[in-house]
């Protein structure tokens, strides 16, 4: 079933009080996709694969879960793509495809989207560590970029499950992504597998 894009409701929860703040995806999209509808409607249909894998999972398993952020953090987690050279899937920009993580963090940063910006940046294989990043020499800044809360580990895992190009809807199994994650390094596949372990 599809989820309501605009008007959800997230609330943020610091030691000394709790915010509640409207997050409409429709306009966040709109603000970046006006010109590109054909990706546009690739990463929608890309992120609801992952936003329903994602809150299936979490409902599965007995873990303390904010599913309204996994919900829209999930639709935002590629928006970087817009950013990146990929015509294959209709991205025209000027940075490596590997970038659109650390893209759409800056992307979801200057609205203060701080907390789903992080779950850009991290969603990445199944995250890279700092390590990675050197040993592949990818262009990307020389820090970790790994999932530490339990939602962005569960978007990381989802994600994993569904591509961008091809059938869209079509679930991958896991043989299938352990095979294609193994550009990544076994370092990569291992942090996988112990994710594997918390939602498959």
């Amino acid at each position: 079933m599809p989820f309501p894009a605009k008007g959800l409701l997230l609330f943020f929860i610091n030691p000394t009080y709790i915010s509640y703040e409207m997050v409409d995806i429709d306009e966040i999209f709109d603000r970046f996709y006006s010109d590109n509808p054909q990706l546009l409607a690739t990463v929608l249909t890309h992120s609801q694969c992952v936003a329903e894998k994602a809150l299936e999972c979490a409902s599965r398993r007995k873990i303390d879960i904010d599913k309204e952020f996994v919900r829209s953090a999930a639709m935002l987690h590629d928006i970087g793509v817009i950013k990146c050279n990929a015509p294959s899937i209709f991205c025209y920009g000027d940075k490596p495809y590997i970038c659109h993580g650390i893209e759409g963090r800056a992307m979801l940063d200057s609205l203060g989207l701080h907390r789903h910006a992080l779950v850009c940046e991290r969603h990445t294989g199944s995250g890279l560590s700092c390590n990675d990043i050197i040993r592949q020499n990818l262009p990307l800044p020389h820090r970790d970029m790994l999932p530490i809360s339990i939602e962005e580990k569960l978007i990381c895992y989802a994600d994993k499950f569904f591509s961008k190009s091809g059938n869209l809807t079509k679930e991958k199994s896991l043989e299938k992504v352990t095979e294609q994650m193994r550009s990544f390094g076994e370092d990569s596949i291992k942090r996988f597998m112990e994710i594997h372990i918390l939602f498959g």
